[in-house]
């Protein structure tokens, strides 16, 4: 019998003996791994400040514009501006998109407050909306019809924590109607960040409203902000020697961004800003009258075009947002633009696009099979990134102005491109 018990206390001790020293192994495990994460933390803060440094380091030397007597420059960790009290918003921010976004995973902040390195004070919270604490707890928000709009968008730092913070501060605050700001307006920003990470290549951002002494302001402000009536947007790929301007008004964008680009020149005769005026004369000249919008989409968005301006169409022809007006209407026009985008099914059926391609397309040519025989050419071939004409009745089709065509007739090329 103290044969066994022996025995039985030698195993049992033995089993708490080694679930011990597995305890003891799993958390110094856990204390050497902790070290490391705190090792990794600070090797990437370190990473990242001397990012931040970089990027500042840049912008003072290639991406701000030339500073006026009067100019204070503010610097933050990853944005450059020159603050206007007059109209109390930036006069323009500066700003770099770099390759990071693409890993980057910080989220919105929504940390709006003043920006204290104003000396004469920014704009404040107050200024756009009056919060309310109801009994329950709850807000109430009175606001005064604008959004506050990111003149250098959040997402553009969501690879540094701080810097995206920075991103909030009311110095980079413009008013602008909530339309523009979460659909056309956002819609650049999209399309900017899109090219930076297909392209792996960074570009210098240079983003401001346009100021003037005839706008009128924010009256329930308590610092009466200013509102713009049209806003501007610089990019330039420093790497491969290409920049493109956007002046959009503060409103609903009624055509497709690429619509609104601009050259850097036509952008300073409004501004009366020198933009990009350290880099040698002869790249300064050069980028400086570039207007191709189309070299900054990426995929099929490459494919799209600005729909034709009024003034360049036919006689009593329509572009294709213009053609919107005549939906449903019963009656035949002829509607202008540039083949985008054409697929034939398996059916033979063939879908032609203009100005913009599936899945963003705005106005779209139905052929169907029946009447593939009416052509002597296959049009989903043949009038691929042509300018044409087509006549008919206009339908809708899941928010698509769509136009059925039975023969060749009803279409016109108007390039041989």
């Amino acid at each position: 019998m103290r044969y066994t018990f022996a025995i039985i206390f030698v195993v049992v001790f033995t089993n708490i003996f080694a679930q011990n020293t597995d305890s003891l192994k799993l958390v110094n495990l856990k204390y050497e791994l902790s070290l490391v994460n705190k090792k990794q933390d600070s090797l990437n803060l370190l990473i990242e400040n001397s990012k931040l440094k970089n990027i500042i380091y840049q912008l003072k030397n290639i991406g701000i514009p030339k500073l006026e007597s009067t100019d204070t420059l503010i610097i933050h960790s990853a944005m450059v501006l020159v603050y206007n009290e007059k109209f109390e918003q930036a006069k323009w921010v500066a700003h770099m998109i770099i390759p990071d976004i693409r890993t980057g995973n910080f989220g919105r902040t929504n940390d709006f407050r003043p920006d204290t390195m104003i000396k004469t004070g920014s704009a404040v919270e107050q200024d756009y909306f009056i919060k309310e604490m109801l009994p329950d707890s709850s807000y109430k928000y009175d606001g005064f019809g604008y959004d506050r709009g990111h003149l250098a968008p959040s997402a553009d730092f969501r690879w540094s924590r701080k810097a995206l913070s920075e991103s909030y501060l009311y110095s980079n605050m413009s008013p602008q109607v909530g339309e523009l700001n979460r659909e056309g307006w956002a819609e650049l920003e999209n399309m900017l960040r899109s090219y930076v990470i297909h392209n792996n290549t960074p570009i210098f951002v240079v983003t401001g409203p346009i100021l003037n002494d005839s706008l009128i302001k924010i009256d329930r402000g308590i610092n009466k902000v200013s509102i713009p009536k049209f806003f501007f947007k610089i990019a330039f790929d420093y790497k491969n020697k290409k920049a493109i301007a956007f002046l959009m008004p503060n409103e609903m964008l009624t055509y497709p961004v690429i619509s609104y680009s601009k050259s850097i020149n036509d952008i300073e005769k409004i501004t009366g800003l020198d933009f990009f005026y350290q880099l040698p004369e002869k790249l300064k000249d050069n980028i400086k009258k570039q207007n191709n919008p189309r070299e900054w989409l990426v995929g099929k968005q490459k494919y799209e075009t600005a729909p034709l301006k009024a003034k360049d169409l036919p006689k009593s022809c329509y572009n294709t947002v213009q053609s919107y007006k005549f939906i449903d209407s019963n009656k035949k026009i002829t509607v202008c633009g540039t083949v985008s985008s054409t697929k034939k099914t398996r059916k033979g059926h063939v879908f032609i696009n203009l100005d913009r391609s599936f899945p963003n397309q705005i106005f779209s040519i139905t052929i169907w099979n029946s009447n593939a025989v009416n052509f002597s050419y296959q049009p989903n071939k043949y009038l691929v990134s042509k300018k044409i004409c087509v006549t008919g009745k206009l339908t809708e089709n899941k928010g698509v102005a769509t136009m059925n065509i039975k023969n060749e007739k009803a279409i016109k090329v108007i390039d041989r491109k």
